[in-house]
């Protein structure tokens, strides 16, 4: 099991671990600052530093799998290619030094943030979403035609309001009482702790609300931080299908 601290600190860049297992799949950490591939948002990247200083470059991370394919609590970190020799030498109980790719990351709390804000700019289910370092994308399932001049200029406004966020969570009680939460069609959120993560923009302190969902993805913690965001293409997918692509503003 890995204990993943990103959860709790989206900034945090770096811990000390020590190495649970070495597979064919990758190194497993006892905990990790690296957040795994899920919910739409692409896992991190970075380096893991030996104490010779000998660095293991980690090209993504994965969320761990049993020989039968079913997810387990791991999280597998993946080292780049090329360095076979290096990773062989590697043994359970050694410690390291986990440190992301910050500047990669930080770029995909941005723009997660701002695909929390575009749920609210369109309220609409989403069925299928993709959070990367340099884009992201929603699929809302609707057919009504949106406009990215409008799309953009709301979004700025609710950049500029400096709303904060707000991690908490929801018992599985809670959830099923209010299923309008679950904005995606095509991600639900883990079940199985008890517990299920929540992001909250806005609504503190008589703030109007802005968005309010389940999501285990990392967020920036005031939208003042994202910056410029534009969207920069709207594509009908299908029939009943608009995509909206947001991207950095040059």
């Amino acid at each position: 099991m890995t204990q993943d601290l990103f959860r709790q600190d989206a900034y945090l860049r770096e811990c000390s671990a020590h190495i649970t297992a070495v597979t064919d799949a990758g190194i497993v950490l006892d905990q990790t600052v690296f957040y795994p591939l899920g919910g739409g948002q692409a896992g991190d990247s970075g380096v893991l530093v030996l104490a010779d200083g000998t660095q293991i470059t980690i090209a993504d991370t994965r969320k761990g799998k049993d020989a039968d394919g079913n997810p387990t609590s791991d999280i597998v970190h993946i080292p780049a290619p090329g360095q076979e020799d290096r990773v062989a030498q590697l043994t359970p109980g050694t410690t390291v030094t986990a440190r992301i790719d910050w500047e990669r990351r930080h770029r995909m709390m941005r723009l997660h943030t701002t695909s929390h804000l575009l749920c609210h700019v369109v309220p609409q289910l989403v069925n299928g979403c993709s959070i990367t370092p340099d884009y992201a994308r929603l699929d809302f399932a609707m057919t009504d035609p949106l406009d990215k001049e409008q799309l953009t200029a709301a979004i700025a406004t609710l950049v500029a309001a400096a709303h904060p966020l707000t991690v908490a969570s929801i018992s599985d009680e809670e959830l099923d009482a209010n299923p309008a939460l679950v904005k995606s069609m095509s991600v639900q959120p883990p079940r199985g702790t008890g517990r299920i993560r929540t992001i909250r923009i806005g609504g503190e302190g008589g703030a109007p609300l802005i968005d309010l969902q389940p999501c285990g993805g990392t967020h920036v913690a005031n939208t003042s931080e994202i910056g410029g965001i534009v969207v920069t293409k709207i594509e009908k997918k299908s029939a009943t299908t608009r995509r909206v692509v947001l991207g950095f503003a040059q």
